[in-house]
């Protein structure tokens, strides 16, 4: 449902944004997307009226709505009205089931809910609408009064409701409490033929995923939530978490996104978690089931020796399964067997799949132990842990070397208010003097909107002369962090992470640097960070380059034949006749 993940804290979706969500849930096989509320605001309205020339193959767009106002006919309430404008071919109609809410909020009589239930489903039934009810606080509303939490749902079949969803929307309710009133649900509405029940729950407990499984063993068939959990207050039940335990997780026993447009549904989860976070601007979480980045990463040395011997042995599933992959990463924790699983693959890049230099993870190990005792962690940095490895291989050659730079800072204090003065315009200049590999010395200047800016921007204007791919490069983002700031104050030291990005071939990595100055810091952070994109030039010239001379041999070897085959055939001596073409 976009309706609730948009009710998330700092979640704001534009129009575009919301209808490219919609094709992707669409091809991930999704069977509902609830595209908004069309009598809130104008995106709604108009996103229904661009989704009608979606060309979706398995998703149905449903449009979100409430029962009709106390005392109004559903046929002249304005909520009613707009869901049939929006031409959705399928409509949610949220209703109440806990008495508290009716009595103190709604401020209806028992009665008159059961009627605002039945009628206003009842009347877009009859219009042609295939409608789902959520049974809002049912679990809450079943442990007051069951027996109106009952009628409620009963009132909502009888109207024409095709699907009952009972809603966990507080999140207070536990996966055995759920299990139990779902039953219940079910047996409530045993009497009326073809209505389902399903489930949709919020996270307030940490409890949703729990208790949406636990609702379809009890015999919900549809489950309801956001991508990533995306949600009001702590989120909803995340899909991607539910889909994958269903479909993976269960032996077969549940059909998951059957219709998704790839031939392995599952195989895409990690993706579109991404691409949603992406698209609503927000951090993804790393640790989150199946599709974080840290779901498949193992940082303890006893865990990566096992991995070594048996991928099962600290993993439930295969990553790829969920379109993720596996990651050993490198700390003052990690034995010789995370070091050699890392270098290898970051070797095997750059030389084909050679063996690894003797006692190199050894060395690699010592010098990963030394510099994060000095503040540095490489488990965020892996461009650097590429170049560690390199250097350590003695399978790096720098491409420029440092001989000095500056930073100068000129800036005035008109008001003596050194708040408002550090906001007015200062001039911040650096320069850099740099040795290439042909021994040229190039000395540069540059301005930036800050000291690290304009480092970079100096430095960039040395080396362009050089390398004009460097062009490519852009930083992403910059974070400053304090090493052991509590013991050393301002004389601590200072760790700069720098995430940069190719633009040509949109790949991501950060790089960093650790030192008291935070000019320097930013400096070994900046030049890893060119390095590592310079080397990766190199390795795929190279690649090309032996391409080229493959592609060379083959055009020759054709060359060769064609000319042979054409080449003109002779009689054998003594035949008496003359030469054939």
């Amino acid at each position: 449902t976009l309706r609730d993940g948009t009710q998330g804290e700092g979640v704001s979706l534009s129009l575009n944004d919301k209808l490219r969500i919609a094709e992707r849930l669409d091809d991930a096989g999704f069977d509902y997307i609830e595209g908004g509320y069309p009598l809130s605001n104008e995106k709604d309205v108009a996103f229904f009226e661009r989704a009608r020339s979606l060309a979706l193959r398995s998703a149905s767009i449903c449009a979100f709505g409430m029962t009709r106002r106390r005392g109004t006919a559903a046929a002249a309430d304005e909520g009613m009205l707009a869901l049939l404008r929006s031409e959705a071919p399928v409509c949610t109609i949220v209703g109440k089931t806990w008495d508290f809410h009716v009595t103190t909020v709604l401020r209806v009589s028992l009665e008159e809910n059961l009627a605002m239930i039945h009628d206003s489903i009842g009347f877009l039934a009859g219009n042609g609408r295939r409608v789902l009810y959520d049974a809002e606080h049912f679990f809450d509303g079943w442990k007051a009064n069951a027996e109106h939490a009952r009628a409620s749902i009963r009132a909502a079949a009888e109207g024409g409701a095709r699907t009952v969803i009972l809603c966990d929307t507080n999140g207070g309710t536990s996966p055995g409490e759920i299990s139990a009133m779902t039953r219940a649900a079910i047996d409530a509405l045993a009497d009326f033929d073809g209505v389902t029940v399903g489930v949709h729950c919020h996270d307030d407990c940490g409890l949703s995923v729990a208790n949406s499984l636990a609702a379809v063993d009890a015999g919900a068939s549809q489950v309801q939530g956001t991508i990533n959990g995306i949600g009001e207050r702590c989120g909803n039940a995340d899909l991607i978490t539910v889909a994958a335990n269903l479909g993976l997780k269960r032996a077969g026993a549940y059909a998951v996104l059957e219709r998704a447009a790839r031939g392995e549904p599952f195989a895409g989860l990690t993706e579109l978690s991404r691409f949603v976070y992406e698209t609503a601007n927000l951090q993804p979480r790393s640790g989150q089931p199946f599709v974080g980045r840290s779901a498949f990463a193992h940082k303890g040395g006893m865990h990566a020796h096992a991995m070594q011997i048996a991928q099962s042995s600290y993993e439930h599933l295969d990553p790829s399964l969920v379109g993720n992959v596996r990651r050993i990463l490198v700390s003052e924790l990690s034995g010789k067997s995370n070091i050699a699983a890392v270098m290898e693959a970051a070797l095997k890049a750059r030389k084909g799949g050679h063996a690894l230099p003797d006692g190199v993870a050894k060395k690699v190990l010592a010098e990963v132990v030394r510099l994060e005792a000095k503040g540095y962690q490489f488990e965020a940095a892996q461009a650097s842990f590429d170049l560690l490895v390199a250097k350590c291989a003695d399978d790096f050659t720098p491409h420029f070397k440092r001989i000095k730079y500056s930073v100068d800072i000129e800036g005035a204090c008109p008001t003596g208010n050194m708040r408002d003065d550090a906001l007015s315009e200062q001039v911040i200049e650096a320069t850099v003097k740099v040795r290439l590999p042909d021994g040229s010395v190039r000395h540069d200047v540059a301005e930036g909107d800050g000291p690290v800016g304009a480092l970079d921007a100096a430095l960039r204007k040395a080396l362009d002369v050089a390398y004009p791919t460097l062009r490519e490069l852009h930083l992403v983002d910059f974070k400053v962090r304090v090493v052991d700031g509590a013991s050393e104050g301002t004389s601590a030291s200072i760790r700069v992470t720098v995430e940069s990005a190719c633009k040509q071939t949109g790949d991501l990595f950060s790089t960093i640097g650790v030192s008291t100055n935070i000019i320097e810091a930013s400096w070994v952070a900046l030049t890893d960070a060119i390095e590592f994109k310079l080397r990766a030039d190199d390795a795929r010239q190279a690649k090309e380059r032996t391409q080229k001379a493959a592609l060379d041999v083959v055009v020759q070897a054709a060359i060769s034949a064609s000319r042979q085959a054409c080449a003109p055939k002779r009689r054998p001596s003594g035949s008496g006749g003359v030469s054939e073409f």
